[in-house]
C-alpha cells in the first residue's frame, strides 16, 4: 500500500511518515499543494493525508481537482481549524475522513488502516485463502495459526496478492505499490522477492501463477474473507 502525506509541518510529516512506514506503508511527503496536486497526477496512491493550510495551492483546492479527474482513492483531510462548516466543504468535496489538529497517532494509524481496507475492497481485517490467513491489522500472516516468517517486503507483496486475489499484477505495478521515491527496487527483484514468497506459502495450498509476459497473480479459487474475532 502506498500513501502521499501533503503537510507543509515538517516535523509532523516526518513523524507520520515514520509511523506508518513502520507499520509497512510505503510512504512519499510533499510539502505544497501545487506539488500534491502534480504527485497525484502522476503516481497512483492508495491513500491521501490531506492538511488543508498547504502553501501554493489550498488543501481544499487539491481535493477539488482530485474529484475533477474522478480518482478514486480515500483522503483523509488533517486540519487545526475544526469546524463544522470546515468539515462538510471537505467532506461535500469528496473527502472520505477528517481528523482535527492535534490528534492520537494510534487514532489516525486506526483510520488509515479502515480507509485502505474499504479502498481494497475489503471489509473485514481477516482474510484466509486455503490454510493461509493474513491479519491486516497485525500484518501477520499464519498457516493453519502458525506464524509464517515473512520479511517486509514479503508480507507487503503478500497483501498485495490477497487483496486482488485472481487480478494479474505485472512487475511494474508491484514496483509502483511497494516504492518510494529514490528507491531503486527493479523489476527482476521483484521477481526475486516473488521467488521467495512462493517458496514460503507452499505448504499452505496458496498458489502464485506466473504468467509470462503479463505478470502474477493469485489463483482465486476457494478464497474466502471472515471477520477477525
Amino acid at each position: 500500500m502506498r500513501i502521499l502525506i501533503a503537510e507543509d509541518d515538517s516535523i509532523l510529516a516526518d513523524g507520520l511518515s515514520r509511523s506508518l512506514r513502520y507499520d509497512g506503508y510505503a510512504v512519499d511527503v510533499v510539502a505544497d499543494g501545487s506539488s500534491a496536486d502534480s504527485a497525484l497526477q502522476l503516481q497512483s496512491f492508495d491513500l491521501l493525508i490531506l492538511d488543508l493550510d498547504l502553501p501554493l495551492m489550498h488543501g481544499l483546492g487539491v481535493l477539488r481537482l482530485l474529484r475533477q479527474r474522478n480518482t478514486p482513492i480515500p483522503v483523509l483531510i488533517l486540519t487545526a481549524a475544526d469546524t463544522i462548516e470546515q468539515r462538510v466543504k471537505g467532506l461535500d468535496l469528496g473527502a472520505d475522513d477528517y481528523m482535527a489538529k492535534p490528534f492520537s497517532l494510534s487514532e489516525l494509524e486506526a483510520r488509515v488502516r479502515a480507509l485502505t481496507r474499504r479502498s481494497a475492497g475489503n471489509s473485514t481485517t481477516l482474510l484466509k485463502y486455503k490454510r493461509l490467513s493474513f491479519d491486516l491489522n497485525g500484518r501477520v500472516a499464519r498457516i493453519d495459526d502458525q506464524p509464517l516468517e515473512l520479511s517486509a517486503r514479503e508480507t507487503s507483496l503478500l497483501e498485495i496478492f490477497l487483496s486482488r486475489c485472481g487480478r494479474m499484477i505485472s512487475k511494474n505495478q508491484f514496483v509502483d505499490l511497494l516504492c518510494e521515491w529514490g528507491e531503486e527496487v527493479t523489476p527482476n527483484a521483484i521477481e526475486v522477492y516473488i521467488h521467495r514468497l512462493r517458496k514460503k506459502l507452499e505448504p499452505s495450498g496458496a498458489k502464485i501463477v506466473t504468467v509470462r509476459g503479463l505478470g502474477y497473480c493469485l489463483e482465486a479459487e476457494n478464497r474466502s474473507d471472515s471477520l477477525a474475532a
